[in-house]
């Protein structure tokens, strides 16, 4: 769906603070009701994307995170040394 400017509108379901959320190979998850996780590549994440999708439904989240503290955040997730951007 378009709004009249053309942008599109992204119907989300919750925002989650990226603290919140897991960090595995790359990859933040975070639960989505329906029994499988919410899921964006941290790289998508440093290119500015913040709307994470569960493959198993049509739900949507928006990661909310400062992009300057990225690489600093995902180092304390995945309790290693991580850098995307």
């Amino acid at each position: 769906m378009a709004d009249a400017l053309g942008d599109d509108i992204v119907d989300i379901y919750d925002e989650v603070e990226i603290e919140d959320m897991e960090y595995e190979d790359g990859i933040l998850y975070y639960p989505c009701p329906c029994g499988d996780r919410f899921q964006i590549p941290a790289e998508s994440l440093a290119g500015g994307e913040k709307i994470a999708t569960c493959p198993s439904c049509s739900l949507k989240i928006e990661v909310i995170f400062e992009l300057d503290e990225l690489n600093e955040t995902l180092t304390d997730l995945a309790g290693e040394p991580i850098s995307v951007c």
